[in-house]
């Protein structure tokens, strides 16, 4: 079964691929910061970490599912898409991408001084199989599942299926709402053909990481594109003491989660999406 990743991200794709699936990328074109500003506009208010993540993971999948961007390929979908979306948040400040090495120097500063933060990471599926049939009532209600030693807890609470009032675009059209999430906690909910989640993890960052460290990693040019100004899949894992949630949830794709909302949502075992 294909899954088409609503990424261009290389860490993603690379995720996926040491877990067996090779992943169809499509650039959404999404305009991340618009889609902020006018959820924003609409709301009165600033966005928490799991709303922002979700909103932008919501629009990125749903640009590649309505046929808003085309496929490489150009063969019409059959498959599921995935939209993804990270923001790091530290003291209640939420961190994109910072872009320019200063406002990266100045993030980590401040990271430093803070001592960690926590990644949210959202996630969106929607199903685009040729033929299938959405329903809302199938797997998602069969009880728990999920990783870890049997009986455990799964990996995501369920949420009910709640949208937000007054809708947002036609690119989010009316994200479900999760409720409250805790800081390294995670949920879920199940909305038609899409199923939609957010996962977070805590970070504690090196309490001795030196000015001149931070210049050095700056000029690397490797924090300037990832939300957080770091990656753990690359030259800032030396700086991250301790990781309270899912490792793959940093990179940008919980890996546990989105197993859980392929099978709870559509019904789809993980390794169906496996390359054999």
């Amino acid at each position: 079964m294909r899954l088409y990743l609503a990424s261009t991200s290389p860490a993603r794709r690379a995720l996926l691929a040491q877990s067996g699936i090779d992943p169809v990328l499509v650039a959404p074109g999404v305009d991340e910061d618009a889609v902020g500003a006018a959820e924003r506009e609409r709301l009165g208010r600033d966005l928490t970490g799991p709303e922002l993540v979700v909103l932008l993971a919501v629009a990125k999948a749903t640009a590649v599912a309505d046929g808003s961007v085309a496929v490489p390929d150009g063969v019409p979908l059959d498959g599921v898409v995935f939209g993804g979306d990270s923001a790091f948040e530290v003291d209640g400040q939420l961190y994109g991408k910072p872009h320019d090495p200063a406002v990266a120097r100045e993030r980590w500063r401040q990271m430093l001084a803070a001592g960690g933060g926590t990644l949210w990471s959202g996630h969106c599926v929607i199903d685009r199989r040729a033929g299938a049939v959405p329903d809302a009532s199938g797997p998602a209600g069969a009880g728990s599942g999920g990783a870890g030693r049997a009986g455990a807890e799964p990996p995501v609470r369920q949420a009910a299926p709640e949208r937000t009032g007054g809708g947002t675009s036609a690119a989010t059209d009316a994200v479900p709402s999760l409720g409250e999430v805790a800081p390294g906690g995670s949920a879920l909910v199940v909305d038609g053909d899409r199923v939609v989640a957010v996962d977070s993890a805590v970070l504690t960052f090196a309490d001795d990481m030196t000015a001149a460290e931070i210049d050095a990693y700056v000029a690397t040019g490797e924090p300037l594109e990832v939300a957080g100004a770091f990656t753990i899949d690359g030259r800032a894992a030396a700086y991250i003491t301790r990781i309270d949630g899912a490792p793959s949830a940093v990179v940008g794709l919980s890996l546990p989660v989105l197993r859980s909302m392929l099978l709870r949502g559509f019904g789809i075992d993980w390794h169906d999406l496996w390359a054999l």
